[in-house]
C-alpha cells in the first residue's frame, strides 16, 4: 500500500520515483513498474490514470500480479524517472465515482433500491438499480437530494481496516478483501468499501444531473454525470436550445408550442400530399390505359421505370386491372443495380401471374412470387428494364401459345 501514492494524496499531480521493471507484455506492449506510483489503476469500475513518465506519454496503467504497469510508448532509458499525471482525467475521475457514492446511497436509504452496478464511461456514468421500474418522481427526488448533499459539501473520509473492525462499520455490502479493507466514508450518509479516488468533500463533487434510465436485463440502467460533466452537458443543451430558437424565431420558452405548430402542420401537409399523390397516380393509371396496346388475349401495358418504389408500381397496378378486366400489366423499375418487377392482371385474365414472372426471373438472378392475379419480385440489374420487359411478354406469348 506505501507504493500507492494515489491513496496517500489523492491531488497528487507530481512525484518521483525509480523503475524497477522494464518489459513488454505478452501482445508486445512496454510498461515500467516503479518503487512508488500517483498512478491510478483501472479497477472497481473507475477508469485509469493517464500522465506522462519524463515527459514519455502513459496511456495504460493496470494493477497485474502484485505489481502496477506503467504502459508507455517508448522505452525509458534512464532508472529516475518523473511522473506527471493528468489532473483533468483524475479530477473527473473523483467527481463521477464520489457523486456515484452519493447517488447510491441516496437510492438505498429513502427509496429501498440497492446499486448492484456501476461504469465510469469517458462521456456518462451509469449505475445498475435492483429495481423493474423508476418512476420520474423518484428519479426527479433523488436528484434533489442527491444535490442537497453536495452543496452541504460534507467530509469525504478514509479509514483503513480489517476484517474485524469492518464488521463494526455499517457497510453497504460485504468486503471483497479480508485485510486493509478501505473505506469511503461520506458524513452522515455512506460507508463503502471502495479502492477509487474520491474528493474531500462532496461540494467539489459539483451537481450531480440524471441524465436517462431504461430498463436492462430484468433492472434499471441509469445514466448520469457529476461536475464538470454536467456543466458541459448544460452548455451543449443550452447551445442547442438557442439554435432551435433560433430557427424557430421564438423564445426559448415558446418552443414546445413552435414545435407542436410545425408538427401539426406537417401532418396537415402530408395528408394534403397523399391526397395529391393518389390524384396523380390516379391520371396516371388512366393515361396509361389509354396507351393500352391491343393482343390477341385482350390488352397489355408494359412500362419501364426508374426508382419507382414497388409499393406505388403494385397500387398503379391495381388500379389499372380494377378498371378493365382484361388487360395484363408488365411494369419493371431500376433501383441502383437491381430490378424489380410486377406482373399483375384483370380478373377475366386466365393467365397465371405467379407462373409467368417466375419463368422470367432466373434470367436477373432474382426470386419472387404471388398469385395467379398478381406477383411480383426482383434479381440484379445484369440487363436492361426493357430488355427484361421484352423477355417477359416473351415468354407470355410462347405460353399463351402454347
Amino acid at each position: 500500500m506505501n507504493q500507492k501514492l494515489y491513496y496517500k494524496d489523492a491531488y497528487l499531480q507530481t512525484f518521483t520515483a525509480q523503475i524497477t521493471k522494464q518489459a513488454r507484455d505478452n501482445d508486445g506492449n512496454i510498461y515500467v513498474v516503479l518503487t512508488e506510483t500517483a498512478f491510478y489503476p483501472a479497477g472497481g469500475g473507475q477508469p485509469h490514470d493517464t500522465g506522462q513518465l519524463n515527459q514519455i506519454p502513459v496511456i495504460n496503467v493496470e494493477e497485474i500480479d502484485g505489481e502496477i504497469r506503467h504502459y508507455i510508448t517508448e522505452e525509458i532509458h534512464t532508472n529516475d524517472v518523473t511522473g506527471y499525471v493528468s489532473w483533468k482525467r483524475r479530477f473527473d475521475h473523483m467527481q463521477q465515482h464520489a457523486g456515484q457514492h452519493i447517488l447510491s446511497a441516496i437510492f438505498w436509504d429513502h427509496f429501498n433500491i440497492p446499486t448492484i452496478g456501476f461504469h465510469l464511461g469517458r462521456e456518462i456514468v451509469t449505475i445498475d438499480l435492483e429495481t423493474s421500474d423508476l418512476s420520474s418522481e423518484t428519479a426527479e427526488e433523488a436528484s434533489y437530494l442527491a444535490n442537497q448533499i453536495v452543496f452541504e459539501s460534507r467530509p469525504i473520509t478514509v479509514q483503513w481496516v480489517n476484517q474485524e473492525e469492518a464488521k463494526q462499520l455499517p457497510l453497504r455490502k460485504e468486503p471483497t478483501v479480508t485485510e486493509n479493507i478501505r473505506v469511503v466514508i461520506i458524513e452522515n450518509l455512506d460507508y463503502n468499501g471502495c479502492g477509487g479516488t474520491h474528493p474531500k468533500q462532496t461540494g467539489e463533487v459539483g451537481p450531480i444531473q440524471i441524465i436517462n434510465w431504461e430498463r436492462h436485463k430484468g433492472n434499471i440502467r441509469l445514466t448520469f454525470v457529476c461536475g464538470w460533466r454536467t456543466i458541459e452537458l448544460m452548455k451543449r443543451n443550452h447551445a442547442l436550445v438557442k439554435g432551435a430558437a433560433q430557427q424557430l424565431h421564438s423564445k426559448e420558452d415558446d418552443i414546445p408550442n413552435k414545435i407542436n405548430q410545425l408538427l401539426s402542420s406537417q401532418k396537415e401537409n402530408e395528408k394534403a400530399l397523399q391526397a395529391a399523390n393518389e390524384k396523380l397516380i390516379l391520371v396516371e393509371a388512366n393515361e396509361l390505359l389509354q396507351q393500352a396496346e391491343k393482343t390477341s388475349f385482350g390488352k397489355q401495358i408494359a412500362v419501364n421505370f426508374t426508382d419507382r418504389s414497388m409499393q406505388k408500381l403494385a397500387k398503379l397496378a391495381a388500379l389499372i386491372t380494377e378498371q378493365d378486366e382484361h388487360i395484363i400489366t408488365y411494369f419493371v423499375t431500376q433501383n441502383g443495380e437491381n430490378l424489380q418487377c410486377i406482373c399483375a392482371c384483370g380478373k377475366a385474365v386466365e393467365q397465371n401471374m405467379n407462373t409467368l414472372l417466375k419463368a422470367a426471373l432466373p434470367l436477373i438472378e432474382g426470386k419472387g412470387g404471388g398469385n395467379q392475379k398478381s406477383a411480383r419480385g426482383g434479381g440484379k440489374a445484369t440487363i436492361s428494364g426493357e430488355a427484361f420487359l421484352a423477355h417477359l411478354i416473351h415468354i407470355q406469348k410462347e405460353t399463351q401459345e402454347a
